[in-house]
């Protein structure tokens, strides 16, 4: 008996381990496509980010479907998300197209310190008690793997189409500067967690994710500008959103469709009363100023 109890003792531990073998491989992933970079390999070094970006998604589900969160798991989470989004993709760009230029290491720097201090602030937020549970559902800035993949995407598109202006240095270090000022500025954006689908949609969402996974084997560099473009649309209605809710956070505990009803509610003005216009005082001219003949008052 004490044996088997040990055994499952072990086995729970080993299972525990799961979330943090996912964030290595998140963490070797990323710094793989410095090394794809260096070797020329740019279209696999995206690829190397774009897993580190889905394994990313999936250590933090695990850890809290196998209730296997811990102090140390979520320091691991944040150095390889550091590494894996911060330093890789600077890497990438500047051995692509910023190392003919001394200023291209310069914006290299300002990317990553800017997902660092990105990250040093999710943390923060996360020991953040006194945050209405609205704010929960919605990441402050942009998060760090939609960042590290946006700011890629001259990648993209040059291995996609070529050379032209958006491989150039100019355009290249305004995109990677943008992109540094959305991971730290307080734009709301949509955490996945918040985002549901009506059942009446769930067939329609089965096809776009069989549409989805065609893109990907067939035409996979479309497809990431697709997301990233898609991504950036949503910013200005996750904004809107997010003020909306602000205004009302006792909605927040309604279930969603009733929140969009509300929403949809709140967009209609309301319409104005009819006029109303008393026949007594009516008194219609005729352009000489006399009185039309039902309007003559009795002699």
């Amino acid at each position: 008996m004490i044996e088997k109890a040990a055994i499952v003792q072990g086995r729970r531990r080993t299972v525990r381990l799961l979330p943090s073998v996912v964030t290595i491989l998140a963490l070797c992933a990323g710094l793989s496509a410095v090394k794809f970079a260096l070797d020329g390999s740019r279209e696999v070094a995206l690829a190397m980010i774009g897993a580190a970006a889905v394994l990313d998604t999936l250590d933090g589900r695990l850890a809290r479907l196998l209730d296997a969160t811990s102090k140390m798991g979520a320091e691991l989470d944040s150095l390889a998300d550091a590494i894996s989004f911060g330093v890789a993709p600077a890497l990438v760009l500047y051995v692509s197209f910023l190392q003919r230029n001394s200023v291209g290491w310069i914006i290299a720097l300002i990317y990553t310190v800017s997902l660092v201090l990105r990250l040093a602030r999710f943390n923060t937020l996360l020991d953040d008690d006194t945050r209405p549970d609205w704010q929960r559902e919605y990441f402050t800035g942009v998060p760090a793997p939609a960042a590290a993949l946006t700011a890629l995407l001259p990648v993209a598109v040059h291995e996609q189409f070529g050379n032209g202006w958006w491989n150039t240095l100019p355009a290249i270090a305004v995109w990677t500067v943008f992109t540094a000022l959305l991971a730290v500025s307080t734009v709301p954006t949509l955490a996945m967690k918040s985002v549901s689908v009506a059942p009446q949609a769930a067939a329609m969402l089965l096809v776009l994710v069989a549409l989805i996974a065609a893109a990907l084997v067939t035409y996979p560099l479309i497809l990431l500008i697709v997301l990233v473009v898609v991504y950036l649309v949503h910013i200005p209605f996750a904004w809107r959103s997010a003020r909306w809710v602000a205004a009302r956070p006792e909605t927040w505990h309604h279930k969603p469709a009733e929140r969009r009803a509300q929403r949809r509610a709140t967009r209609r003005r309301p319409a104005l009363p009819p006029l109303r216009v008393s026949t007594a005082r009516l008194r219609l001219r005729r352009p000489g100023g006399r009185n039309f003949p039902e309007d003559t008052p009795p002699r």
